[in-house]
């Protein structure tokens, strides 16, 4: 995706920052979106990564974040990065705590090395500090983040099988841990929202280990973090109905092996979603 081109190559600090140099407090615009609900209202420019023009460079280099956050790959990532490129206006200067900064990077750096890219430089743990001085700590309530839940993982590319036979249906829903059916849709220009979304409800055919409470969210992760995996399922402006297929491993990563589109003509499929119901493996 070439917005991540773009953001990895601005997430550079345009110089390193100086707690002795003079700041400002202005108001975080509504423009910046990415920030504007993070729990206060007034930011300090210049701010953490060496950006002191709000309309030139925080503003529309806050939007170079958006991918990333998009994932969901850890409930206080929004948190971290915000303090970076919007720290909060107090009397003194509040950095993320390093704890925080390696509990975003432990769940967002694979989403990163997705798209081919490694944990920026600048978000370096190493450069923030530790929890006994002032700084933003990780909160309690996510210290065990989402530990039963399934996650998204970054992988090769399922299989994608066109007008299938009925036996290869039936044979990935025995060889996989669950099978699906949702429809995917891409906008033509995202605009700030999700390039990809799950359209609708998901429908079960063989559950299997996922939660019907968090099967749509847990797909449209996967969708967001493999992105060069989803831009060859639909086209922009397009929705597709898809049977998936596939499994949660060991440690918890959910990975799809199979992919099948579900055209009106695909008769094959649906005699194999009827016949799953009593059919033994």
């Amino acid at each position: 995706m070439a917005i991540l081109v773009v953001f990895f190559a601005l997430l550079c600090p345009a110089v390193a920052f100086d707690f002795g140099q003079s700041t400002r407090c202005v108001a975080i615009p509504n423009q910046m979106k990415v920030c504007k609900d993070v729990g206060y209202s007034e930011m300090r420019l210049p701010n953490f990564l060496g950006h002191s023009n709000l309309e030139s460079e925080v503003v529309p280099r806050s939007e170079d974040w958006r991918p990333l956050l998009q994932t969901g790959c850890h409930p206080q990532a929004q948190a971290f990065l915000c303090s970076l490129i919007a720290p909060v206006c107090l009397d003194t200067f509040i950095q993320p705590c390093r704890s925080l900064c390696v509990a975003v990077r432990d769940s967002c750096a694979p989403a990163l090395s997705c798209q081919g890219h490694s944990w920026p430089e600048a978000l370096d743990c190493d450069r923030f500090p530790d929890e006994d001085d002032m700084c933003l700590s990780p909160h309690a309530k996510f210290s065990h983040y989402a530990k039963d839940l399934p996650k998204p993982a970054c992988q090769n590319c399922p299989s994608v099988e066109h007008s299938p036979a009925m036996k290869t249906v039936l044979d990935s829903f025995c060889h996989n841990d669950f099978a699906v059916t949702a429809k995917i849709h891409r906008r033509r220009t995202p605009t700030g929202a999700p390039e990809f979304e799950i359209e609708g409800r998901v429908e079960f055919i063989h559950q299997g280990p996922l939660l019907p409470y968090d099967t749509q969210h847990l797909l449209q992760q996967w969708l967001l973090i493999n992105l060069k995996c989803a831009h060859g399922l639909v086209r922009p402006g397009r929705s597709q109905l898809y049977v998936l297929t596939g499994a949660v491993q060991s440690d918890g990563t959910l990975g799809l092996n199979s992919v099948f589109p579900w055209h009106k003509k695909d008769m094959n499929i649906a005699v194999a979603t009827r016949k799953w119901k009593h059919h033994r493996c």
